[in-house]
């Protein structure tokens, strides 16, 4: 195993300080064939994820690319697609990084540590606010986002070049949360409560508007361009159904409400309704640069 490999993984792992990680390898859709994306989760404790290192080196030969998150709430952010400049800023001005990835050459991910775990809601309101603070991408910035684990390759099929790719670089790890993170985490959580007061307020202005109920996954599976497959319209009514901010369990019911017993035992149907969320976030998800 190579330890420079190894001790990336295992420096990154500990300045993100949780207890189990979400390990996401992703292998998009090869132009000019039939494959489709695929993203096989794992979720692994820390213990797991160094066991597993060789393995993850040789699926990132294979083409695919290796994310990690915390599972669950926590006390992370990360903003996406930032540049050197970027991150001086975010120094001098109070946000200093947890760790700092460099994904491609010049661009960069950074994780911010809040000082204690944030619900969802604010979670992923800091996440924009850091992300529009800096110029991150704001498409990346919610509460669960994968960034890239570090000491492998970024397969992206643009960085490329002679058959070699650019080795994902673990630039800081020291853990610490930022100095300002009181000042975001009270501003975040001001602008949420004055948005569900505006909210109740409008609606009690307008009781006789109705909120339009999300689309069904009936819907999806009786649309004619689906031509009776259920597999595709399954990932395409997930899509839609957490963009619009259905609850992931209650797209998982969704999921199972057809018979899946042709994808055999109950364990290979729970398999198959995993994988059809994955596939949703990943569709859902700038996977990182």
């Amino acid at each position: 195993m190579n330890r420079i490999t190894l001790d990336a993984i295992t420096r990154q792992a500990d300045a993100m300080a949780v207890d189990v990680f979400e390990i996401g390898l992703y292998k998009p859709a090869v132009d000019g064939t039939a494959n489709e994306p695929e993203m096989l989760p794992r979720t692994w404790d820390k213990a797991t994820l160094l066991k597993s290192v060789g393995w993850l080196k040789y699926q990132n030969s294979q083409g695919r690319n290796i994310y990690i998150r915390p599972k669950g709430e926590h006390a992370l952010s990360l903003v996406d697609d930032l540049n050197a400049a970027a991150l001086d800023r975010m120094k001098v001005q109070g946000f200093q990084p947890a760790i700092i990835v460099e994904t491609s050459p010049g661009n960069f991910q950074a994780w911010l540590n809040h000082g204690r775990v944030l619900p969802k809601a604010e979670s992923t309101a800091a996440a924009r606010a850091l992300a529009e603070r800096f110029g991150g991408d704001r498409g990346a910035a919610d509460w669960r986002h994968f960034g890239r684990l570090a000491g492998l390759t970024n397969r992206k099929q643009k960085y490329e070049s002679h058959g070699m790719y650019p080795f994902v670089r673990l630039v800081e790890a020291t853990g610490q949360p930022y100095s300002q993170r009181q000042s975001l985490v009270d501003t975040v959580h001001r602008e949420i409560e004055v948005g569900r007061k505006e909210r109740t307020l409008q609606s009690l202005s307008r009781p006789h508007v109705q909120a339009r109920e999300p689309m069904s996954i009936e819907f999806f599976r009786a649309k004619p361009a689906y031509a009776g497959d259920n597999t595709k319209a399954d990932l395409a009514y997930a899509v839609y159904a957490l963009a619009h901010r259905v609850s992931e369990s209650d797209v998982r019911q969704a999921l199972g409400s057809r018979d899946l017993r042709h994808k055999g035992s109950e364990k290979r149907q729970e398999q198959y309704i995993e994988r059809t969320v994955k596939k949703a976030y990943a569709a859902l998800n700038c996977q990182g640069r």
